[in-house]
């Protein structure tokens, strides 16, 4: 125990007195904080562009009053000029493109006869919003000739605000369910990248070690499996230290943003609205902000926390022994692209099965599978646990983590016994089964 010990202090030292892991520790969050303004600043120029589009209405339905100006989109009537010279004038001049509208006999066939020109390709975003405003348009223009008073339609349409309960009368919200998918995704995401990168630290070390031949010296004194798992929880260590510090960080970016655009945006508000305005906003917000706070101190807190250690380190711990035993097995980081891909598929997989079945439907045969699976429960059921899991469905998932971890943790010591010391040859998988079975 006490050579595990030392391992695991050298592990944990080595990495964490890295320049690289010292520079990424406080470089990253500001590096994902540019990166999102940068997103925001790129998004907020790309709408401040104006657009202009021109259209020639040949059926005399559409007027201005349907191709209303937007902040982004100005429209302009060439109908006078017909089709052929709007082209032209567009094609020479700086115009977003050119709508047509012929005049057609019907209001179904003129629906797919309306067409669009443009330099360049449009943006979708464009074509759905003048398809939006056409199909309004042909609407109201068919209800008319059916003798249906627009208003009244208008007047009947009604929003409904469905309320949630379970059936012990606790309520729930379409907010909380947000919340709760937001959790969830976040949580099997930050599990995912913890594995690629932190066992791939793993394997590259024991590939370094290996390569250098201090592997020799050290196995001389040290079995391969404490080495093995030393390596393990001394890089899972170094990656929880980094995690703690990039909360850290973020509380306290969070904290300062948002009380110095806080202070910003009330200025701002204050030299545009009234008194009474102004008010009635900060109340909206006041109650907005409660509501999402109260929402999630209604999530199970404590459970979500104990359970995303449980994952995190058991999901970590499986993957990071087939990567120890991948470095074991090969001379260089090329050699292992062929046993990567094998190991790599279930933990995309199960970031897929997540975002495709979870999220829509939590208690589902899918979803309840594939938490079950222990090669994919460690993300699957971290987002389902938002959601509300049974304490049995945990406990077989739990415990079939645990039994998968126990014979992936011996079937990869035995590959890395015998692999950490052959050198000059690219194993094969038939390789591998020979060393599993070696009882030497």
């Amino acid at each position: 125990m006490s050579r595990l010990k030392l391992i695991i202090e050298r592990e944990f030292i080595a990495k964490v007195r890295n320049k690289s892991f010292i520079v990424m520790t406080f470089l990253s969050p500001l590096l994902m904080i540019g990166m999102g303004a940068l997103v925001f600043f790129l998004m907020k120029k790309n709408d401040e562009k104006v657009k202009k589009i021109v259209f020639v209405d040949e059926s005399g339905l559409f007027a201005k009053d349907v191709f209303k100006d937007s902040k982004t989109v100005k429209y302009e009537d060439f109908t006078a000029l017909g089709l052929e010279d709007s082209k032209k004038k567009v094609e020479e001049g700086d115009y977003y493109g050119a709508l047509y509208i012929p005049k057609k006999d019907s209001l179904e066939i003129l629906a797919n006869s309306i067409e669009f020109f443009s330099k360049d390709s449009p943006s979708m975003t464009i074509m759905a919003s003048l398809e939006n405003k056409i199909e309004k348009k042909l609407r109201n223009e068919k209800l008319n000739k059916f003798g249906i008073d627009l208003e009244h339609i208008k007047a009947s349409k009604i929003s409904s605000d469905i309320k949630m309960f379970n059936f012990s009368g606790e309520k729930s919200s379409k907010l909380i369910n947000g919340l709760k998918i937001g959790v969830g995704a976040i949580a099997g995401y930050l599990l995912m990248m913890f594995v690629m990168i932190y066992g791939t630290s793993v394997m590259r070390s024991v590939i370094e070690e290996k390569t250098s031949r201090i592997i020799e010296v050290i196995v001389s004194s040290v079995k391969p499996f404490q080495l093995m798992l030393g390596k393990i929880i001394g890089n899972a260590s170094a990656g929880l230290l980094q995690f703690f510090i990039w909360g850290i960080l973020f509380f306290i970016v969070s904290l300062v943003a948002s009380s110095f655009f806080g202070i910003d945006m009330m200025e701002m508000q204050t030299a545009k609205v009234s008194p009474e305005q102004m008010e009635a906003m900060q109340q909206a917000a006041g109650s907005k902000s409660e509501m999402i706070i109260q929402e999630i101190f209604r999530l199970p807190l404590l459970k979500m926390f104990l359970l995303f250690i449980f994952y995190f380190l058991g999901g970590y711990m499986l993957y990071s022994s087939l990567f120890a035993a991948v470095g074991a097995a090969v001379d260089n980081e090329t050699d292992t692209q062929q046993f990567m891909m094998p190991i790599m598929l279930p933990l995309i997989l199960g970031v897929y099965v997540g975002f495709a079945t979870v999220i829509n439907d939590p208690h589902g045969p899918v979803s309840v599978v594939f938490s079950y699976i222990p090669f994919t429960s460690p993300i699957v059921m971290l987002m389902r646990i938002p959601f509300g899991v049974a304490w049995w469905e945990i406990a077989i998932s739990m415990l079939l983590l645990v039994v998968t971890f126990v014979l992936i943790v011996w079937v990869a010591a035995k590959i890395y016994r015998v692999g950490i010391l052959m050198y000059g040859k690219k194993p094969s998988y038939k390789d591998l089964w020979k060393w599993i079975k070696y009882n030497g």
